[in-house]
């Protein structure tokens, strides 16, 4: 008996399991698509420029927001006149013309190298005075630098007045016999002999740099001279001296530097990014703020070949006449060069919208009409820019207000791209396209980073309310990419209410300046839109 009772015990418990099972399961499937229904008729969807991925091939949306630094495409817009002059929106033509480059770079001035003259006597000796005793001393050519005593100079003094002495008492008399003998003969070998040895020592003392005046004293006085005179060779100013009264030289000793100053060099520190543009024989200038007013006019001698690691700048030597020693070596200047770069597109610098990555340039095909397009630019030239390609002559594009024109054209790419107005006849079942009324109110007002709700109401042109239709808000954050922050978009599909009213809930992430746009829409077709710029208070994300 209790067997039996054990056994419908057990097989009611089971039952009741199952039962308890099923409800579980069915309340469980509902819930879900209760969820699914409720997350999918959410009228507030936020998210960053569409990007193609899995997700979007398989069917489903990514309403995940566009990461930072993210541009949405820029298509082309269309304005009307009273939006062009509230921007204040100004046009250009792309002009082809000679083009002259003017790097403006930091230099110092030099010693021209080559009007260097270095001073050392062919023998050793002792100096015994000095007359050049101050550095940068001006001297003349020929001017008396010092006296130098030396045994070896007045040794072969001494050899040339015992050759010359010699040679002279050899010498034939003339007439003094007309038989010519044997004597005679060699008497005459020992003349040739003698003007031999005379030569000798004569070329001896002109190799060790003795001036002819002073061999031809030599000759007149028949005494050698003990002190010897050393004078410059070159006219300039002594940059070293090393000559001192009584010091021992030898003719590896460097006595003096002099260097002539009527030309110098300049050293301009160019970045490599603008080396390939110069060429030698390009003119340049110096002004110096010792001489305000006045300039030095030069050329490009010599682009060395060497990058300074630390700098990133290479060495460009300039020569300069240096009329009155104006420029002094170890002076600071700046140094003007100026290039030529030939015929060339160019357009004002204002045009080029930067955005980190490419150059935009705003083409202006009338009627307000403006078409974004990718440039390359070479360098700037004062308030123009040098266009290598994506323009031709003779177009027009915006030199104004082109980060407004840039906000624009964001906000008609994450509309989905710009498709220009098209005239349709209006019916009874199509509500007047640019006679519709739109009334946007906010609250809170204004609006604050968080959640906000949107109402709109729209009226007719008979005044009677609008219905429907369907009403889409989208808000878009244009990128600042200077401050690193790419563009946001949020938008918000509102409901009809009643009575011409449409409203929608529109969470904001961050504070600032947005560009709304309100889209009324029937069926596929556009009635009506409304574009303005919104401030949201709170702080920037």
């Amino acid at each position: 008996m209790k067997i039996r009772q054990y056994q419908v015990a057990l097989v009611t418990l089971m039952a009741v399991c199952i039962t308890l099972a099923t409800m579980l399961a069915y309340v469980l499937s509902h819930r879900g698509l209760e969820l699914h229904t409720a997350a999918s008729e959410d009228p507030v969807i936020a998210r960053g420029p569409a990007v193609v991925s899995d997700s979007t091939a398989r069917g489903t949306s990514d309403t995940e927001p566009s990461a930072p630094g993210s541009n949405p495409p820029l298509a082309p817009i269309q304005l009307t006149p009273r939006r062009l002059q509230e921007i204040g929106v100004t046009t250009a033509e792309v002009t082809f013309k000679d083009v002259n480059d003017k790097l403006d770079v930091p230099g110092n001035v030099d010693i021209d190298e080559e009007k260097l003259a270095y001073v050392q006597t062919h023998f050793p000796g002792w100096i015994q005075d000095v007359y050049a005793n101050a550095t940068y001393q001006y001297v003349r050519k020929g001017d008396r630098l010092f006296t130098v005593y030396s045994p070896d100079v007045v040794s072969s003094e001494q050899e040339y007045l015992l050759a010359l002495q010699n040679e002279k008492s050899l010498s034939p008399q003339k007439n003094e016999s007309s038989e010519v003998n044997e004597a005679g003969a060699g008497d005459n070998m020992a003349v040739r002999e003698s003007g031999w040895l005379l030569r000798a020592a004569e070329e001896r003392l002109r190799q060790f740099g003795i001036p002819g005046q002073v061999i031809i004293d030599l000759e007149k006085t028949g005494k050698a001279q003990r002190n010897i005179a050393i004078n410059s060779p070159v006219a300039g100013y002594i940059t070293e001296r090393n000559a001192l009264p009584n010091a021992y030289v030898q003719p590896d000793t460097r006595l003096y530097t002099i260097a002539d100053l009527s030309t110098i060099w300049v050293y301009a520190n160019v970045f490599q990014d603008a080396v390939g543009r110069l060429r030698p024989g390009d003119p340049a200038q110096v002004t110096v703020d010792a001489y305000p007013g006045r300039t030095f006019s030069g050329h490009i001698d010599q682009i060395l070949p060497q990058v300074d690691v630390t700098t990133r700048t290479v060495r460009v030597r300039l020569a300069f006449r240096n009329q009155g020693v104006s420029l002094k070596p170890g002076m600071y200047v700046n140094v003007h060069i100026y290039v030529p770069l030939g015929q060339h597109l160019v357009i004002p610098a204002s045009a080029v919208l930067q955005t980190g990555q490419k150059a935009i340039a705003f083409i202006d095909h009338g009627q307000g009409y403006l078409e974004p397009r990718t440039i390359l630019v070479g360098p700037q030239i004062d308030d123009s820019v040098v266009v290598l390609s994506g323009l031709k002559l003779g177009e027009r594009v915006v030199s104004s207000a082109n980060f407004l024109v840039d906000s624009e054209a964001q906000l008609q790419a994450s509309l989905n791209g710009f498709t220009p107005p098209q005239l349709q006849t209006e019916s009874a079942s199509n509500p007047p396209t640019a006679k519709i009324r739109i009334d946007l109110q906010t609250q809170p007002d204004p609006l604050r980073k968080g959640e906000n709700t949107l109402i709109v109401r729209l009226t007719g042109p008979d005044g009677k309310p609008v219905t429907g239709v369907q009403v889409t808000a989208v808000f878009v954050m244009p990128a600042m990419p200077a401050m690193g922050m790419g563009a946001e978009h949020v938008s918000a599909k509102l409901t009809e209410g009643g009575n011409g009213s449409y409203q929608g809930r529109l969470q904001l992430p961050s504070g600032g300046t947005w560009q709304a746009t309100v889209n009324v829409m029937h069926g596929a077709r556009a009635v009506a839109r409304m574009q303005l710029s919104v401030d949201v208070t709170g702080g920037m994300e």
